[in-house]
């Protein structure tokens, strides 16, 4: 399956063709639907036929095989016969907003030093927990800090290292429960150009200013060691 989205996170729509149809969900031979994953929600959108009613996509999920994406209608929909044509349009204004909290969340991670032990993306909303057992946080201060690299406008892009390079350098790693996926020879890094540098598969907005102004919620103890930090689009 080609995965559009991975090399081109604005793309909002493509034409595809089914490859295979379930009570499981639909399986295109392209998408640019996001599979929920790394803490980001999958992608909703609508799959339009040439003949026929447009088919709702509500989620959108990883197959049994990481390269396989399947797209789940909403319940009591008749699916499409493999070899239809359709156009796959996601919901852009829902994804862009995971994509600006997504990002920013990378500049938390520049912000705060501290291992991630999880993390979650909303729309509109997300957050990272910590493992700062002895730290306080401020959360006017972490606010501060990311509205300001936002406001400087730095670029984000994606590129990929082979797995021997990501072995060699752990410290890119910042995840402690979740490893990214190697054995297949390469591993996507998103790279915030001298602001953060991590494995990540998920979908960025092009610069930080995309983002927009931003404010720390809440932070919460989680547990003896897990400092949580809420953050939101400001708007």
């Amino acid at each position: 399956m080609e995965m559009i989205f991975r090399d081109d996170a604005y793309r909002k729509s493509c034409e595809a063709t089914v490859v295979s149809a379930d009570d499981q969900g639909i399986r295109l031979d392209r998408t640019v639907f996001y599979p929920t994953g790394g803490g980001q929600p999958g992608d909703t959108g609508i799959l339009t036929l040439v003949d026929g009613d447009p088919i709702r996509i509500i989620d959108t999920r990883k197959g049994a095989d990481h390269d396989d994406v399947v797209h789940i209608p909403e319940p009591g929909t008749a699916v499409p016969a493999p070899g239809t044509k359709v156009t796959a349009e996601i919901d852009w204004e829902r994804r862009h907003r995971h994509m600006r909290i997504h990002s920013c969340l990378h500049l938390l991670c520049a912000v705060v030093s501290g291992d991630v032990t999880g993390g979650q993306i909303g729309d509109g909303k997300g957050r990272l927990d910590f493992n700062l057992p002895d730290t306080r946080l401020d959360k006017d201060d972490i606010t501060a800090n990311l509205n300001r690299l936002i406001a400087e406008d730095h670029p984000m892009a994606a590129r990929w290292i082979g797995d021997e390079e990501l072995a060699a350098n752990p410290q890119l790693v910042r995840t402690m429960s979740v490893k990214p996926p190697s054995g297949a020879g390469q591993v996507r890094l998103l790279e915030i150009a001298g602001v953060d540098l991590q494995p990540c598969g998920g979908t960025h907005v092009a610069r930080t200013g995309e983002i927009g102004p931003v404010s720390v919620t809440k932070i919460e103890n989680k547990g003896r060691q897990n400092r949580r930090v809420n953050i939101a689009l400001a708007e």
